[in-house]
């Protein structure tokens, strides 16, 4: 499959970004309970496109905050994954972020990465995506 340019999911102002070997979402600002359905969408709309040999990336990098709504669409978007074998992964979260995974228990049900995915490239600059 060949990439497509970002675009926002769903008119929502959260870039859901295909790559041949990986979906990155790209939410930025707060995630409240105003904001998470958007988030939702987004994450459903990448599990679309995402497979075992596709993970899905959340560059937390542009995120100011997130409460447990946002925690909660995380959750249900991973529950999804789970469900076709698929990952999704958490990049460069900010120290609240950080905090509340950890606070609820959560920090260990997603892999973590220090740094955001490049534009156009695969989470953590390995090819696959996947741990080795």
């Amino acid at each position: 499959m060949a990439e497509q340019p970002p675009r926002e999911a769903g008119g929502n102002g959260i870039a859901v970004e295909v790559q041949d070997r990986a979906v990155t979402v790209r939410p930025a600002g707060e995630i409240d309970i105003e904001t998470a359905p958007a988030l939702q969408l987004a994450l459903t709309e990448a599990l679309t496109h995402a497979s075992p040999t596709r993970p899905v990336a959340v560059d937390c990098s542009l995120l100011t905050f997130c409460d447990s709504s946002g925690l909660n669409a995380l959750l249900t978007a991973r529950r999804a994954a789970q469900e076709t074998g698929t990952v999704i992964r958490l990049a460069a979260p900010n120290p609240q972020l950080q905090r509340l995974l950890e606070v609820t228990g959560a920090l260990s049900l997603f892999p973590v990465e220090q740094d955001p995915p490049a534009v156009g490239r695969p989470p953590g600059g390995i090819p696959d995506g996947l741990p080795h």
